[in-house]
């Protein structure tokens, strides 16, 4: 099943394999996209579907750098170059938004201000990634620190950002995009309003899993009107606790956000699944249950194989299988896996940053 097409809400996919998200730290001046990413892309265009890396919907939900934005007009330029390769090669891909939150450094807000989060909660040890000479990613030096205090988001600035979500989802599609998918995981904004442990508000964003969930469901509602429910994916985590998010009951939690988003009728939900080491396994209940009460398009991610993705296929838990980290080094990973070939190994010291080295030079099986 795993390399058969799929209908994604009419858009047509030439298998079930789906590139997900994978920040690489490689935007241009400008926090643009460049001649190389739209290279990186249209490389991997035998992907079912690619889903772009994050991508900040304003400088303020920016947590990185150099990772590319989609809030001005030259940002949209650059990335009119990455989804015209794409599609030439015969791919089709979504945009990734992201806000981070609080999973950010004064040094890369708007005149150094504090990030902004559900809550003002620090979470100690969450590093993220600074230039610390200012130099671009081919010749700066990148720092891994300890994220600034945030503040707490006033009910006032709520609807601009989620106006910015809408935006930014407008943006994509004149840029060229099928469609978008927003960052609800792995600790950023989205996921900061839903997990109980990081939201501690006590008005209509927090307190309740209803109200927890509020934001969520505004923000999908609104990229919806902008673009259409048809277009819009939501990435979710419901038992990681990356970047210091934790929820006290995550599978009430998430099934909840899964009925919030079935009624709206968005495209599909990316599951992204816990692939460290000793990680917990997702019961085979919880996917049951998300597959009776999410009707759409679900994906799954998260050290998958060729086998683990069939079982996943055939027991009806998913229906696009997403494969991480052996795409960056295996332009062809379809082909690959198809044909059961040997696959190269990613080189984890040229995973952000840096040039060509490490994203453009792997070889593919006919280039060898």
């Amino acid at each position: 099943m795993l390399f058969d097409q799929y209908s994604l809400n009419a858009l047509p996919l030439k298998s079930r394999i789906v590139m997900p998200p994978m920040t690489r730290s490689r935007a241009g001046a400008g926090d643009v996209a460049t001649d190389d990413m739209a290279e990186y892309y249209a490389q991997r265009a035998s992907a079912g579907l690619i889903i772009s890396e994050g991508t900040q919907i304003s400088q303020q939900g920016q947590g990185y750098a150099w990772t590319p934005g989609i809030y001005n007009e030259q940002q949209i330029a650059g990335w009119k170059k990455v989804t015209d390769a794409v599609h030439a090669a015969g791919g089709k891909i979504f945009a990734q938004l992201w806000h981070v939150g609080r999973v950010s450094h004064t040094v890369l807000q708007p005149g150094n201000a504090a990030p902004v989060s559900s809550s003002a909660i620090q979470a100690e040890g969450v590093k993220v990634f600074v230039d610390i000479e200012g130099r671009g990613p081919e010749n700066g030096v990148g720092e891994m620190v300890q994220h600034s205090m945030p503040r707490a988001l006033t009910l006032e600035e709520i609807p601009g950002i989620i106006a910015d979500y809408a935006q930014a989802a407008r943006n994509a599609i004149v840029a060229g995009f099928d469609g978008v998918e927003l960052h609800g995981a792995n600790g950023y904004l989205i996921n900061q309003f839903i997990d109980s442990r990081e939201n501690l508000r006590d008005d209509q964003y927090g307190g309740s899993l209803q109200n927890r969930l509020r934001f969520l469901k505004e923000v999908a509602e609104a990229v919806s009107a902008a673009i259409g429910k048809e277009k819009l994916g939501i990435r979710l985590a419901p038992l990681t606790t990356l970047m210091g998010s934790k929820d006290d009951t995550p599978e009430a939690t998430y099934l909840a956000a899964a009925s919030v988003l079935n009624d709206i009728g968005i495209a599909y939900i990316h599951i992204a699944e816990a692939d460290w080491e000793d990680a917990p396994v997702m019961p085979a209940a919880f996917k049951e249950a998300l597959r009776i009460i999410f009707h759409g398009t679900l994906i799954y991610s998260g050290k998958y194989t060729v086998e683990r993705a069939e079982e996943a296929l055939t027991k009806g838990w998913a229906d696009l299988i997403g494969f991480g980290r052996p795409f960056i080094a295996n332009p062809d990973l379809p082909y690959r896996l198809q044909h059961n070939l040997p696959l190269n190994q990613p080189v984890r010291e040229q995973f952000f940053g840096g040039g060509k080295a490490g994203y453009l030079d792997y070889p593919t099986v006919n280039s060898k």
